[in-house]
């Protein structure tokens, strides 16, 4: 397999984790003997700093002539003042959608051995794995007209939640068809009581459930799933949203696996699809080595699921972070008193590295005799 891979490590960070999932993916292609090539270029914070823009064309260009992209995060509080359109945000935003990526696959699952991280109850989280799609492309953060207006004596501020018939066709058949893989449930959630957006979103997915008789639907209020995903996350297997909303849902079931550093994501559908975790650039932690990679490195395994179609690779990289979580190790966000063994973000890709290599050595002795 011959995979061009277009590296973004973005600000805060990013850059810090975006190494480690690149170390652990030349493990696998090394261990498999795949040609994996490597791409740096620059994007948000980091590309205003280089370019004077969120998204330099040079990184766009390389973005588009790439197999795949894996983003490390984007935000940086030294351009806070800069205008809404400017700041490195947006250079994310426009990446989406110059690259098309409008399905958004966000796993979130709860791992033995952070059972004791999550601030839910033990009994309420254990064995939940759930799988936000979240709409990429519309809603609030694309809808027209947008903007400021200054009055006489006040300013006021407009965004617009846009959705079509056609957009959310699509999403919903990504959710169906990844249910069908899973539990065969997907909970499609909205607002219908209060929004149009959100009757009509009812309205089309429902009617393209009819297609997948053995998936069951259900419908939920956004504040109803939020309210659910804290008490009893362990009814849900697929979870169908539209943007924000699908936003910030995912940030909270990061509470199942005890830490938002431990979620991945990857933004499929488009010419070329985006891998990231789904923590922010938490500046705060930058250069210090205790950054969460965990959630870099399970988007490198998504990348080799979707884009590669390397599911044996995918699931040597998942199986290589369970082994190292269960072997008692652990980032700084993780620790909650317990006496865990405390690692650095490197230390973090190099147990990844050696559980992945033993894997594969083991397999290859098994088929061997």
């Amino acid at each position: 397999m011959k995979l061009k891979i277009a590296v973004l490590p973005g600000d805060g960070i990013g850059p810090e984790v975006t190494a480690e999932a690149v170390r652990v993916l030349r493990q696998v292609a090394e261990s498999y003997g795949h040609d994996f090539e490597f791409t740096e270029h620059a994007l948000g914070g980091a590309g205003i700093k280089q370019s004077g823009t969120p998204l330099p064309q040079e990184t766009l260009k390389a973005c588009l002539s790439s197999d795949s992209v894996l983003l490390g995060a984007v935000g940086n509080p030294e351009y806070d003042s800069l205008s809404p359109d400017k700041r490195p945000e947006v250079g994310l935003l426009n990446l989406r959608k110059a690259l098309g990526a409008f399905a958004n696959l966000r796993p979130t699952r709860c791992y033995s051995a952070l059972g004791d991280c999550s601030p839910l109850r033990s009994e309420a989280v254990d064995n939940s794995d759930i799988l936000i799609v979240r709409e990429l492309l519309g809603g609030l953060y694309f809808g027209e007209p947008r903007g400021f207006t200054n009055g006489v004596s006040s300013k006021s501020a407009i965004n617009t939640m846009r959705y079509s018939t056609e957009e959310i066709e699509r999403i919903a058949h990504i959710a169906f068809t990844v249910a069908r893989t899973r539990r065969c449930k997907v909970t499609s959630v909205d607002k219908a009581n209060v929004l149009e957006t959100s009757q009509l979103w009812r309205e089309v997915v429902s009617r393209v459930s009819l297609g997948y008789p053995e998936v069951t639907l259900e419908h939920l209020y956004v504040d109803a799933c939020a309210m659910h995903l804290a008490m009893n996350p362990r009814r849900f297997d697929v979870i169908l949203t539209e943007n924000l909303f699908g936003d910030i849902l995912s940030d909270e079931v990061a509470a199942i696996s005890g830490s938002l550093g431990m979620l991945a994501s990857a933004s499929l559908g488009g010419i070329v699809e985006i891998y990231e975790p789904v923590h922010g650039s938490a500046p705060e932690l930058a250069g210090l080595g205790v950054a969460n990679p965990f959630g870099a490195i399970a988007s490198a395994a998504l990348l080799l699921r979707h884009t590669a179609h390397l599911e044996q690779e995918a699931q040597d990289i998942e199986m290589a972070i369970t082994a190292v979580l269960d072997a008692g190790y652990r980032t700084m966000d993780l620790n909650r008193g317990n006496g865990k063994c405390i690692a650095k973000t490197a230390d973090i890709g190099s147990l990844v590295i050696e559980a992945i290599a033993e894997a594969v050595d083991i397999r290859y002795a098994y088929h061997a005799v």
